[in-house]
């Protein structure tokens, strides 16, 4: 699932990730949703009824960006949330990578406290451009199934990073503004985190 600090604590401790709060504003009935981010073609669930997106600018080399997020084996380094991690397969990555990763999720309103063991898969990939990885996430009574975007682009003042993530599960289809929020929170929070990374960096 989308790997990855990420974070507070909260039901998906990352987006697949990290912790959280309820509680962003929604936006004015009337403004149309951005369309979903795509790696080759390729987007989020469009079924999914939890989903969310952020973004930043990372004043850092497109290349610092890229390799800290595709060198998933170093995320323990740089994200709090991420506890463990195993690289599935060798050589560069690629559509068809994998990686297994866990990370803490505290006791919430739906579920006890656990750790989310989460299975990702690399489906789209286009070099200093875009990932796209799917899997599941699976806890104590808990069970998500995530679809994972990353877009990557250079502009003025470094790197604007795109990132859109669905969830999919009885537990969090059962509380949507819940999980939303939380998915949320933790897409942030990985964001952070790997700004505060790539920006640390010598160029």
């Amino acid at each position: 699932m989308s790997r990855t600090r990420t974070a507070a604590a909260a039901l998906l401790a990352l987006p697949l990730a990290a912790a959280g709060l309820l509680g962003a504003a929604a936006a004015p009935a009337t403004a149309r949703p951005a369309p979903s981010l795509t790696c080759r073609g390729q987007g989020v669930d469009p079924d999914a009824l939890v989903r969310a997106r952020t973004e930043a600018v990372i004043d850092a080399p497109l290349s610092t960006v890229w390799k800290l997020q595709t060198e998933v084996e170093r995320w323990p380094d740089w994200q709090t949330h991420v506890t463990g991690m195993d690289r599935l397969d060798h050589g560069p990555f690629r559509p068809g990578s994998a990686f297994r990763w866990t990370t803490p999720v505290p006791p919430n309103p739906a579920t006890p406290a656990t750790s989310l063991d989460i299975t990702s898969a690399v489906e789209q990939l286009k070099r200093g451009s875009c990932i796209r990885w799917t899997g599941p996430a699976v806890g104590e009574e808990l069970h998500i199934d995530g679809v994972h975007v990353w877009t990557f682009t250079r502009v003025r003042g470094g790197v604007l990073v795109r990132t859109e993530e669905t969830h999919t599960g009885e537990q969090v289809d059962a509380n949507v503004p819940y999980a939303t929020a939380i998915l949320k929170q933790g897409l942030e929070a990985w964001l952070a985190e790997l700004k505060t990374a790539a920006e640390a960096r010598p160029c």
